[in-house]
């Protein structure tokens, strides 16, 4: 383990997609010393060899206070200079905190009502049309009575948490992965789908996934700082999902709405939007943003934009260094998503999209694997996170109980993670505390939540 007194550090949530690997093995070779968290003992980025120190925390899932106390305590360490969000909670949590989190570190994320403009996705359609660019129709359940064109049904918000939603447990945080397609004339049974989601979902405009595409930026202060385009051609299912095989492009069109939408929004911070491209009309239509860092980070930087190093740049005040270019026509492949792209084709299922065959997705992901061999998460010079992972999802499924993520951890040579009240000083474990508290009581739901009359179609 490095000397932290001697580098400036930055604090990385652990998560199981690639994009935390990708900024450690960004930063760390540079000289920055990598602070990694996680809930989970055996996490596959605690393996990385670009794993400075290892820290474990609260889970935010079941104690997102506490988890906040804990990013906080670290954040008041003299060589912490800032903390970048990999996941929704890490989003909200320094959102939510970001007053607190600004007298230690620097804050390269947007205020909470900024980013409650984008997890709410009624008011991130309003946000579009007031930006003048394309986005699917889009309303709450309760103001639909019939199914007149092709939708679907998913969570009206990216996460769950009691400030936006009544049903979740305050210091909670639920994810709602559900989504239902409906054909025209299709029954629309309220009841049943608030039970499935847990709130008032959102009936959208389905857009066919012909093609989908990402831009990833970074602003600053209503100012983009760089972005990134990828053409995604296969996602995590043939129904849609995150990308797991994306090409690099450059489309003018796709860079005006991006830049277009996030000026509208007065962005700050980092931002994966997501687009599908109508067949008809050509237009690049709405999906969602995502606030953080995105899964497909890796494969930007094998295409040359290297975010984890413009995001560190920006918050260590060296933004005009940030030389933002990257190659059009790189390929990357994240090889479990690949896997359950196949596996989707088995136990998915869509009334609006067709299942393609097996041969055929087989023969197509042989072809770009080895036209393009290049991979988020597998790394010869850094291999354990990708065996880590494999272990891990061995541990999960098949293997349940024998624990070969905790034996991959050991073989891995990784140290033992430490809690974070041992990697934060004493006072700020319990200044942390108080100040997460002081917080928590300024910023309840009556802010944040919208009324019922409020609640209705953009």
């Amino acid at each position: 383990m490095s000397d932290p007194l001697t580098r400036d550090s930055i604090v990385v949530p652990a998560v199981s997609v690639p994009s935390s690997d990708c900024c450690l093995r960004s930063l760390s070779p540079t000289g920055v010393h990598t602070i990694v968290v996680s809930e989970e003992p055996t996490a596959k980025s605690f393996c990385s060899r670009h794993c400075d120190e290892a820290v474990l925390v609260p889970d935010p899932t079941t104690d997102l206070e506490g988890y906040a106390t804990a990013l906080f305590a670290l954040a008041r360490r003299e060589d912490v200079r800032t903390v970048v969000p990999t996941r929704e909670p890490d989003a909200f949590v320094l959102s939510k905190y970001r007053d607190a989190f600004a007298e230690h570190v620097a804050t390269p994320w947007p205020t909470l009502e900024t980013l409650r403009r984008v997890h709410d996705r009624v008011r991130l359609a309003e946000a579009a049309e007031a930006a003048g660019v394309p986005v699917p129709e889009t309303r709450p359940l309760e103001a639909v009575d019939t199914i007149s064109r092709p939708s679907v049904v998913k969570s009206r918000y990216n996460i769950l948490v009691d400030e936006y939603v009544e049903s979740v447990p305050p210091g909670r945080v639920r994810r709602s992965k559900t989504v239902e397609h409906l054909q025209p004339g299709a029954a629309v049974e309220p009841a049943s789908l608030r039970e499935t989601f847990g709130h008032d979902p959102i009936v959208q405009e389905f857009v066919p996934i012909d093609e989908e595409y990402m831009v990833g930026a970074l602003y600053e202060r209503g100012e983009p700082v760089a972005t990134v385009q990828h053409r995604q051609f296969r996602g995590t299912s043939y129904t849609g999902g995150g990308g797991v095989y994306r090409e690099s492009i450059r489309d003018d069109d796709l860079e005006d709405v991006a830049l277009s939408l996030l000026d509208e929004l007065e962005w700050h911070g980092l931002a994966c939007i997501e687009y599908m491209r109508h067949p008809g009309t050509g237009e690049f239509y709405l999906t969602e943003i995502n606030p953080r860092l995105w899964t497909s980070l890796a494969a930007n930087a094998r295409m040359g934009a290297d975010f984890p190093r413009y995001y560190w740049r920006l918050a260590t005040d060296r933004a005009d260094e940030i030389d933002a270019g990257y190659d059009v026509g790189v390929g990357c492949h994240y090889l479990k998503g690949e896997l359950a792209h196949v596996l989707s084709h088995l136990h998915d299922d869509s009334d609006l999209v067709d299942r393609p065959s097996i041969a055929d997705t087989l023969r197509a992901i042989g072809r770009s694997c080895y036209d393009q061999p290049n991979f988020d998460l597998l790394s010869r010079d850094d291999p354990w996170p990708f065996v880590q992972d494999v272990l891990t999802e061995l541990d999960r499924g098949v293997l349940e109980g024998v624990g070969p993520a905790d034996l991959g951890y050991r073989a891995s040579g990784a140290e033992r993670p430490v809690d974070w009240r041992e990697a934060a000083p004493a006072d700020a474990v319990t200044d942390a505390n108080a100040d997460v508290h002081a917080s928590s009581g300024r910023d309840r739901r009556p802010p944040l939540r919208e009324s019922a009359e409020d609640r209705g179609s953009p």
